[in-house]
């Protein structure tokens, strides 16, 4: 049962799609307590300067994101697909967050690491200019695998959901409401309990 959502925009335009489909997640959940994050609210350093050879300081937005991130049992990420990959600044906000004692756990003799991030759920919605069956079988949603499979699953999120809207580009006012309609039904039916 989902009870505490986290939303996390990683779009840098305030005014995007993104927004709108933040928005009509929030709109449609149910009986959980909801909190968003807007990555282009944020005051941090992008770039993990030296991996994980020394302790970066992490600044406050990043204490609390990394906060709402252990609060939550269920994330819902937003973002737009550019060049078949996310937005730096998401990218950015994941390599500052998702850090070895936080989001999963090196041990010795281990070849994989403790995933800290067991018992969360997630859900991905992407959009993107391309077409649906593009992104999906002639480029292998590149994106898509790499923040389920090689960020959210690495660190024990299961089940992650997709979502992918396309070709925003080519998109009119009533496609693009009827996604908005999809999204608020999927936030019901995810919480709905």
């Amino acid at each position: 049962m989902i009870n505490k959502v986290l939303i996390i925009n990683g779009n840098t335009d305030v005014n995007g799609l993104s927004t709108a489909l933040v928005n009509a997640y929030e709109n449609g959940v149910q009986n959980a307590e909801v909190r968003t994050i807007h990555l282009h609210e944020l005051a941090f350093d992008v770039q993990l300067r030296q991996g994980y050879k020394k302790v970066q300081e992490l600044e406050p937005d990043l204490e609390d994101a990394i906060t709402q991130i252990k609060w939550c049992d269920h994330m819902v990420w937003i973002h737009p697909i550019w060049w078949y990959g996310f937005p730096a600044l998401m990218k950015g906000f994941i390599d500052r967050t998702f850090l070895p004692g936080v989001t999963f756990k090196f041990e010795e003799g281990k070849v994989f690491p403790n995933q800290l991030l067991k018992g969360k759920t997630a859900r991905i919605i992407t959009t993107g200019d391309s077409p649906e069956w593009y992104y999906r079988w002639v480029m292998k949603q590149p994106a898509t695998h790499q923040l389920k499979k090689g960020t959210l699953e690495f660190c024990g999120v299961k089940p992650v959901k997709t979502t992918f809207f396309g070709s925003v580009n080519k998109s009119t006012p009533e496609i693009r409401a009827k996604w908005l309609d999809k999204v608020t039904a999927l936030a019901a039916r995810e919480t709905k309990g």
